[in-house]
């Protein structure tokens, strides 16, 4: 019998297991000295407890926090903004990832630069860009990155052909971000209501779970690194309950068919190689977290559209809709239902706020699965 991918999920996302675990963390609940409030950083987390009715299986002392964990969600205003200056340049394909293309900036999302007749493509991976760049060898091909700790390699992996083969054509606009210096900035808020952390998996495969020691250690919080299946998940939050009904607070990895301490170490050598720590860059929602994202090192300004371009990219932050609550739920302070223009003015089909247009925001998640339509 050949192995198909079916075969290699179907265990994790098995209804009996799954309920059987619903069981033990309901017993276990029964114990716990308070209510807790668990955030799930990653928004492949969210879907995850939207899709398969998670919540709906729970006891009520324990509540799901949804987190910043969506490289889209998180891009503010003024960065899309460079995104659409640079489309808009005649001489320029702008190519990013997936959901980037449909972002409203302050001045239109991608896709209405499109419209306009700008050169905007949206690629599964960087590499495309070689290809796309061999094909228009008189145009400036423009890689707007973004992402965690996940994809940040990947970017790195192109630069690192680009200039062993001596390309002149390709260029840079760098937005990835990091998870740990986001999870402290959300802790340092005295509104917080976090008392535990799931941790992403993806950016754990790369970074390793050391990035989270400090959690447990600085900050009282538990995290569990989990998978994103509905059983990874339900395990990590039994993990999580058992640490408080123990008296426990410690880092534990639910995902170790993936992640282990260390991570990738030649993915992050080859981040090392390339990038380096921005004194802060800005989070929508969240505002300036310091050394949370990465900027290319000053050798490489060459390849760095941000500053070959510096004179037409805007410098000013831009302010969210003032209906939009986007900040408050990347903060956990508020659930998407709870907006005004939840589910009405801004849907999927035409999104207001950040956590709408992404596959992986959490407005889009309660608009998919939550029967809130």
């Amino acid at each position: 019998m050949a192995l198909e991918l079916k075969n290699l999920y179907d265990d994790f996302r098995d209804a009996k297991t799954i309920k059987a675990y619903a069981r033990v963390i309901e017993e276990d609940a029964k114990k716990l000295p308070h209510a807790i409030n668990i955030m799930e950083v990653c928004g492949g987390h969210t879907h995850t407890i939207m899709k398969y009715g998670i919540l709906q299986l729970l006891p009520k002392n324990i509540k799901f926090v949804h987190g910043p964990g969506c490289p889209v969600c998180i891009m503010p205003k003024e960065r899309i903004d460079h995104a659409y200056a640079l489309a808009m340049q005649e001489d320029v394909i702008l190519v990013t990832l997936g959901d980037m293309i449909k972002v409203p900036g302050s001045n239109g999302s991608l896709q209405d630069a499109r419209s306009k007749g700008a050169d905007v493509r949206f690629v599964y991976s960087p590499i495309d860009c070689l290809k796309i760049a061999k094909e228009n060898p008189h145009a400036k091909i423009i890689f707007f990155a973004i992402g965690f700790e996940t994809t940040t390699p990947m970017t790195a992996a192109l630069l690192d052909v680009v200039i062993k083969k001596d390309i002149k054509n390709i260029f840079f606009h760098i937005n990835h971000v990091t998870v740990p210096e986001a999870m402290a900035a959300l802790l340092s808020d005295e509104e917080c209501k976090i008392n535990a952390f799931l941790g992403p998996s993806h950016v754990s495969v790369i970074s390793g779970s050391k990035i989270y020691e400090e959690f447990p250690r600085d900050f009282n919080k538990p995290v569990v690194v989990s998978g994103f299946e509905p059983v990874d998940v339900m395990q990590s939050i039994s993990m999580i309950v058992k640490q408080f009904v123990e008296n426990r607070c410690e880092l534990e990895v639910e995902y170790k068919r993936a992640v282990n301490r260390d991570g990738n170490l030649n993915a992050q050598r080859l981040n090392n190689k390339y990038f380096e720590q921005v004194d802060q860059f800005r989070w929508r929602g969240l505002g300036d977290i310091p050394k949370s994202g990465l900027k290319l090192r000053p050798e490489y300004d060459s390849y760095n559209a941000e500053i070959i371009y510096d004179d037409i990219l805007p410098k000013e932050p831009i302010d969210d809709h003032k209906l939009c609550i986007c900040g408050d739920i990347l903060k956990g302070k508020a659930n998407p239902p709870e907006c005004s223009i939840f589910g009405t003015a801004c849907k999927p089909t035409s999104p207001i706020g950040s956590c709408m247009v992404s596959s992986e925001g959490a407005c889009a998640a309660y608009y998919k699965y939550g029967n809130l339509t």
